[in-house]
């Protein structure tokens, strides 16, 4: 009988995304349903363990009653919306992810950053991977971003990138984009997972220990996530986005992530011809200018982290013959639509599934908080009854499914933006129900 040849050890393949651990390479993860993230660990036997050996810190734990507790330094960059959204600006050291849809203004944007930082006589670093010098001189040229200290460069290859960092020795450094560069050292295409995950850990490294601020661009994906591993925005200190509609000019960066400030603040740009133009009070861009109230149209306080925005709700109301009418939304929830259409025909008699049922914002923006069921159903009822809503009247609150009218979050917040905005009759949680509240707010026809 031959001898017994010991059995070879299987090699693991590992889910760099969730650790699901096959015994052979697939393309998708099955636990996970992520795609070519599972790579191979080596040669690996069942029942071995492996023990890790303690060894001395290098620094001694400490209470932490006795921790300093000194906050970051913030480093304004000039750009009042952008530092708001920071928390004041950018800290030393910072990693800073920055993503968005292709074409939303990712890269106008931080050229202007770049610009004002620079400004200042600082040395500002600025890796386009993706276009050439040339054409973000252009650009810079376009936005009036021009500085003798910012320094452009076109490169791929993380290690030459690391070679302009040593070379120039920024203040600053903005990599556009994270997913376009790659290591040598790294078998695997740009964009990879592996090729994000090396290339990001390397820029945040050098970001600690230059004391550098560091800002990395990303793509996103078809349902709005950052490309890539999830270990990319674990490895950064800030994740801010930047959405908004192509049809439309307004642009919003928010906060998804910050070590150093709050998540919950909004920033609001304006895209035009010469670069992005921050707006401070964007109230007049939600809000039609006309000097008589119009039937259809209810204005609501909507709340975008910390501020409290007017928008306009405005809806149009049609007889049909249709068996199934219509009903088309812009800028609102469908879902939440539908409900206070429900509301409106079972509370208050309205025969609404005889008619098509028109519902959009005004100025683009977006709503999707409950707070603007209140607005929704009396623009509704509005145009149905062909009765304006008070010309200075603000409603906002939640609609239950029996009509009552629920409070909202920082209505106190929204009353006094209201009112700075000339606002002066409040309709929400105070007024009952839909039905009170539509009582009180529509303009008699006898007035």
């Amino acid at each position: 009988m031959p001898p017994k040849t010991k059995a070879r050890p299987k090699s693991a393949y590992v889910c760099t995304e969730c650790g699901y651990e096959a015994v052979k390479w697939v393309g998708r993860c099955p636990e996970c349903q992520t795609w070519g993230t599972v790579e191979e660990r080596g040669a690996t036997a069942k029942g071995v363990h492996f023990q890790a050996t303690a060894s001395k810190p290098a620094t001694k734990a400490r209470p932490i009653t006795e921790a300093s507790g000194v906050d970051a330094h913030h480093l304004p960059v000039g750009i009042s919306e952008f530092d708001r959204v920071l928390g004041g600006g950018i800290v030393p050291g910072a990693a800073i992810l920055l993503s968005g849809e292709p074409g939303v203004g990712k890269s106008t944007l931080l050229i202007e950053v770049a610009s004002r930082v620079a400004a200042t006589g600082a040395k500002v670093l600025y890796i386009s991977a993706e276009e050439s010098v040339n054409q973000v001189r252009m650009r810079a040229a376009r936005t009036d971003a021009l500085q003798p200290t910012l320094y452009l460069a076109n490169e791929t290859d993380l290690g030459s990138v690391l070679g302009h960092i040593e070379e120039v020795e920024p203040a600053l450094l903005i990599l556009d984009s994270v997913q376009t560069v790659s290591s040598s050292e790294v078998d695997a295409l740009a964009g990879q997972p592996s090729q994000v995950r090396t290339v990001a850990s390397t820029m945040v490294r050098i970001a600690k220990e230059r004391e550098l601020p560091t800002i990395l661009v990303g793509h996103v994906t078809k349902d709005g996530n950052v490309a890539g591993p999830r270990l990319l925005e674990h490895l950064v200190d800030v994740v801010a986005h930047i959405e908004g509609d192509r049809q439309t000019a307004l642009r919003f960066v928010r906060t998804l992530k910050n070590r150093f400030g709050p998540t919950d603040e909004v920033g609001c740009f304006e895209m035009e011809g010469d670069g992005m133009r921050e707006v401070p009070d964007p109230s007049a861009l939600f809000i039609s200018e006309r000097d008589n109230a119009v039937a259809g149209s209810c204005v609501t306080m909507s709340l975008e982290g910390r501020r409290a925005l007017p928008v306009e709700i405005q809806a149009l109301v049609v007889a049909t013959q249709a068996p199934n009418p219509r009903r088309v939304v812009n800028g609102v929830d469908g879902n939440r639509v539908a409900m206070v259409l429900a509301v409106l025909e079972r509370r208050i008699n309205l025969p609404l599934s005889k008619f098509d049922v028109y519902v959009s914002t005004s100025g683009g923006v977006r709503v999707t908080e409950p707070a603007a069921d209140l607005a929704i159903a009396l623009a509704i009822a509005s145009a149905y009854k062909n009765q304006a809503v008070q010309q200075r009247a603000v409603v906002f609150g939640e609609v239950s499914l029996v009509g009552e009218i629920r409070g909202v979050t920082s209505e106190r917040q929204r009353v006094n933006e209201a009112a700075r905005l000339g606002f002066t009759t409040p309709i929400g949680s105070g007024n009952g129900t839909v039905k009170q509240a539509l009582d009180a707010a529509l303009v008699r026809r006898d007035s």
